[in-house]
């Protein structure tokens, strides 16, 4: 797998300089991405903008803002197998793998509405 090409352009924004495609998933050059979503207590262990795993987080990125296409758990599923494959230990992979699996389904249940709701 290629490595991402990208370029600062804000305050935690950047641009794909040069399109990358990963197992049928292609990311055309321009589109944007704010990095991975680490909360800042955790950034001196997982910088959220590490050249390390920024290939997977955008592939993921990409995925998810496309998430009617694609779904979260296929982003998710390949946001590990593209970690894995750029090499991210194993268990970096599975810890940030849990993390995005943890969100994703809290944010569905949450937009889901509650039972109670409106009574």
């Amino acid at each position: 797998m290629d490595r991402v090409v990208v370029q600062p352009i804000d305050k935690d924004k950047f641009r794909v300089y040069k399109d990358l495609s990963y197992q049928g998933i292609y990311i055309p050059k321009g589109f944007v991405t704010n990095g991975a979503n680490i909360p800042r207590i955790f950034w001196s262990l997982f910088p959220p903008n590490s050249p390390e795993y920024l290939s997977a987080v955008v592939i993921h990125d990409y995925m998810c803002a496309n998430v009617s296409e694609y779904g979260y758990e296929k982003a998710d599923r390949y946001f590990y197998d593209a970690m894995v494959e750029i090499g991210v230990s194993k268990w970096k992979a599975k810890l940030f793998y849990f993390c995005v699996k943890w969100y994703h389904k809290f944010k569905v249940f949450k937009n889901r509405g509650t039972p109670l709701a409106g009574l």
